[in-house]
């Protein structure tokens, strides 16, 4: 493939991430792209708690903002802190109760898993393979900057082993959830790929997530 396995994914995942963000217009003209995470109302007007590209955040009085705007702030209900139901999935029954998470040292039941709103990113790899040894770091970083309730990756594991499936998880600090062992390959074959070498995989997996072509 002449694009690399790391620039593919994180120009992807940096798509979903981005498109939170929007254009918001002052009253004065000036414009800022941010998103809005939370609502808050003092004396009967309303206030956005924004944040930056950068990571920094921002408040904004409705009456600060221009007409259509203030009243978009002002409709916005909050998610609860939870992460609503994406529609359904092909993946919704092999995944539902049958993922793990890291916990410490240990993967255990992962009981607050929620489907994100738009992509599944599926990460094939193994704790026997040196390319994902050096390539994981970097998804994990990633994945810690800019999760967002829009994908999640789920890690699909080629290991034949749950400890060394852990300890993998471990010395990775991997924060997504995992299928288990004993999903995975019903996995695999309910959902089939035509490359061989899992550090393919993740690839052709977000190729056909996101319906865009790739070179082999």
């Amino acid at each position: 493939m002449k694009t690399s396995l790391a620039l593919l994914l994180v120009g992807l995942l940096a798509a979903s991430a981005q498109a939170e963000f929007r254009t918001w217009t002052r009253g004065d003209g000036k414009t800022a792209e941010l998103s809005l995470v939370a609502v808050t109302d003092a004396d009967g007007e309303k206030s956005g708690e924004f944040k930056m590209r950068n990571g920094k955040s921002v408040t904004i009085k409705a009456s600060s903002l221009l007409e259509g705007d203030a009243k978009l702030l002002a409709d916005w209900t909050p998610s609860g802190g939870s992460v609503p139901a994406g529609k359904p999935s092909a993946f919704d029954k092999i995944l539902e109760g049958d993922l793990v998470k890291l916990s410490g040292k240990s993967l255990k039941t992962y009981k607050g898993a929620t489907k994100p709103k738009k992509y599944y990113i599926f990460y094939y790899t193994a704790s026997w393979c040196g390319p994902c040894h050096k390539y994981t770091p970097s998804l994990v970083q990633f994945y810690n900057k800019s999760k967002n309730a829009n994908f999640e990756i789920v890690l699909i594991t080629s290991d034949r082993d749950e400890s060394n499936m852990e300890e993998y998880a471990t010395e990775m600090k991997m924060p997504w959830p995992q299928l288990k062992l004993a999903k995975a390959a019903d996995f695999k074959k309910k959902f089939p790929h035509d490359v061989n070498g899992i550090h393919k995989y993740i690839s052709v997996m977000c190729a056909r997530v996101f319906n865009i072509p790739i070179e082999r």
